[in-house]
């Protein structure tokens, strides 16, 4: 292998190339019409990457001369760093640029139906607001408050799984807090800076981060299933997250956060070991079984 090479190559041979060791890495095989149909090129260049690619990693490929193809090799080792997240996005749903509106996954492959999926012209202003730091206007409906006009500072998106939120400094109330971004209408941005206290460094939810541990629940006879599923090392997963996303991703994985692991429900597989580290998170609330610690004392 010789990555000092690959380092010198333009960009956009880099992800020919990784494109290459993708398609070998997870398919097998890879032919020229496989690079033509992806980056558009002639057929040349696309002979002339996969040479090159031969040249830089010999081992991890062969050519099948009776079917004019190029196919993994037998000491075949990743050239690339190939992401977990990104493959399996890219399987379901193709590894294109997002220029054809219907993309086909590479491999067969289901996955849930999002129920849930923002408008993109409500979705696009609240990026470009969030892109150059600048507040927008939004009409918004909320569960508790009905309709409201407000005026927010967006500074990330969150994904909780079920629905994307947008994390901003709500002018209405001087708080941060979560907006759904399907439940915005209208999104205006406006020409003006930030005030100092709406930055997203005031945030303390936001810039606290917190460490959990996961463990096997203890009402299960086979922990070491438990630990091969979630690959766990010396037999617990320790994560670290922002305060402000933590109740939604406990809520996602079905972690059981009592302080007893008192939940029996067969979706419970992982146990939050010290609930206590939940402390003073604001959306712990949404952490199945969680208990503050005062409510824990008055039981």
């Amino acid at each position: 292998m010789q990555p000092q090479r690959v380092e010198r190559l333009s960009h956009a041979q880099r992800e020919r190339l990784a494109y290459i060791d993708f398609r070998l890495y997870f398919f097998g095989e890879i032919g020229r019409p496989d690079l033509i149909e992806r980056f558009g090129v002639a057929p040349a260049g696309a002979t002339r990457d996969l040479a090159q690619y031969r040249e830089i990693a010999p081992r991890n490929i062969t050519f099948d001369g009776s079917h004019k193809i190029y196919r993994i090799g037998q000491l075949f080792s990743p050239l690339f760093e190939h992401a977990p997240r990104r493959v399996l996005s890219s399987l379901a749903l193709g590894f294109g640029d997002g220029v054809h509106g219907v993309s086909q996954s590479l491999l067969p492959c289901e996955s849930p139906t999002a129920l849930s999926n923002p408008r993109m012209d409500v979705l696009a202003p609240i990026c470009r607001a969030i892109h150059a730091k600048r507040p927008v206007a939004i009409r918004y409906h909320s569960m508790s408050s009905g309709e409201s006009e407000r005026v927010i500072v967006p500074f990330a998106l969150v994904d909780t799984g079920m629905r994307w939120h947008v994390r901003a400094f709500d002018r209405n109330s001087g708080e941060f807090r979560d907006f759904v971004v399907t439940r915005i209408e209208t999104p205006t941005l406006l020409d003006e800076e930030p005030l100092p206290n709406e930055r997203p460094d005031n945030d303390i939810q936001w810039t606290r981060i917190v460490e959990l541990d996961f463990v096997p629940h203890p009402r299960l006879s086979r922990p070491e299933i438990i630990r091969m599923d979630y690959g766990m090392k010396d037999g617990a997963i320790r994560t670290r997250v922002r305060a402000a996303v933590a109740g939604y991703m406990l809520l996602r994985w079905s972690v059981d956060c009592s302080p007893d692991h008192s939940i029996k429900d067969e979706q419970y597989r992982l146990w939050l070991s010290d609930p206590l580290a939940l402390y003073g998170v604001e959306n712990a609330k949404l952490a199945p079984g969680y208990q503050a610690p005062t409510s824990q004392k008055n039981r």
